[in-house]
């Protein structure tokens, strides 16, 4: 813990870019070096200018030991450029980050054909059915998904995966610990769980516009090739094409409508030499000999989209709910406030927050008592609905 500090340290410094750290770390051997060096050793650094070597002379620590701190606190582990564990994948592009945050368990990258599946977040549902369908192919074959779990297809393309039970890799564009859109609270827990979520980016930074275009190198470098789902032809996909192609890696894409604005990226890509994928073997045969028996054909059928599933037999009526009375139980005032915010169909924390504007260890204290007396149930990713119904 005491040598990590030092990595906090180094990848924190303002107007550092990665190629410039890189070299840092070539010229000294490490970040306690780094950071005991003197102003004309660092100023001999290949790359080093004025701008970049004032924040190198700031040697105060205290960011970076509140940064592991919170890294403990909520159980973050940090994987440094030097670590046996980091990706040879990762490591070996143009400008790698020298650390990461991890929460989750990071599979074996370089023994796998890791697949980053992308696309716009505005998504057709023909765009969402091709996500999914190939996402859970990919999953079900032995391939890692890789994405950016941001709303369309990076979202539907992790929910696949996780259903065909493979490891999800979410990179992320702010903190492990800030969920982005807010919506996929429980999708960060489910592929914490079953993959890991990484960020280079400390807890608490927020997802700035910035941060995405740097994250997409990580989502192609840890991969063996990139897909392209959908994508316009101002997309954040494409930049993650262009940084997979820079890396020297495949990229295929999914071809659509000439006509479509979702389409046209795409369609782009295969017209530039892309691969078309339509079924994830189109994919993965390109990978079957480079990784022997890691790979095996997808048995299950993808899950059929909502529009095209069989009616279902209406359920039965659920069970009204048990009364409670508020004055009677002795409720207080935040604990009724959330009684009522919730319905039977569960709710996240961060939702519970806004719908009542009470702070959130209010929020965690009532709903922690309303559990234990039976008034809510918790469900997955921790979400409550109510199981009393109040009369006043």
């Amino acid at each position: 813990m005491s040598t990590l500090k030092y990595w906090v340290w180094l990848s924190r410094c303002a107007g550092l870019d990665s190629q410039l750290r890189l070299a840092l770390l070539d010229r000294f051997g490490s970040p306690e070096e780094v950071y005991y060096a003197d102003e004309g050793a660092l100023s001999l650094t290949e790359g080093m200018t004025r701008r970049a070597l004032e924040p190198l002379t700031q040697k105060d620590l205290t960011d970076a030991e509140k940064i592991l701190a919170d890294c403990e606190r909520l159980g973050v582990q940090l994987l440094t450029l030097h670590d046996a564990e980091y990706p040879v994948r990762l490591r070996c592009i143009y400008d790698p980050p020298c650390l990461l945050y991890l929460r989750g368990r990071l599979p074996a990258v370089d023994e796998l054909p890791v697949i980053a599946v992308v696309g716009t977040r505005k998504a057709s549902p023909y765009g969402l059915r091709c996500a999914e369908e190939l996402a859970f192919g990919l999953a079900d074959s032995g391939a890692p998904v890789a994405t950016g779990l941001a709303r369309g297809i990076d979202s539907a393309a992790a929910q696949a995966a996780l259903r065909a039970g493979g490891p999800v890799l979410g990179v992320l564009g702010g903190g492990i610990d800030v969920v982005y859109p807010k919506e996929n609270g429980w999708l960060y827990d489910d592929v914490a769980a079953a993959g890991c979520l990484i960020s280079e980016y400390p807890p608490g930074t927020e997802p700035l516009p910035g941060h995405f275009p740097l994250r997409n190198r990580i989502i192609s470098g840890l991969s063996a090739a990139v897909l392209v789902v959908e994508a316009p032809l101002r997309s954040g996909a494409l930049i993650t094409a262009g940084t997979a192609l820079d890396q020297g890696r495949d990229v295929f894409a999914v071809p659509g409508p000439i006509y479509a604005e979702n389409s046209k990226g795409c369609n782009r890509l295969i017209r530039d030499g892309a691969g078309l994928a339509a079924e994830p073997w189109d994919i993965l045969r390109e990978y079957d000999f480079q990784f022997p028996g890691r790979l095996r054909g997808g048995s299950r059928p993808a899950p059929e989209p909502l529009e095209d599933r069989p009616a279902r037999m209406p359920e039965p009526p659920k069970p009204a709910l048990p009364t409670l009375s508020a004055r009677a139980a002795g409720l207080t005032d935040d604990q009724i406030a959330l009684l009522r915010a919730l319905t039977d169909q569960p709710v996240s924390v961060d939702d519970l927050i806004d719908q009542t504007q009470l702070p959130a260890r209010r929020v965690l204290s009532a709903l922690t008592m309303l559990e234990i007396d039976q008034y809510v149930t918790q469900c997955s990713g921790k979400r409550y609905i109510r199981a009393v119904a109040l009369t006043d």
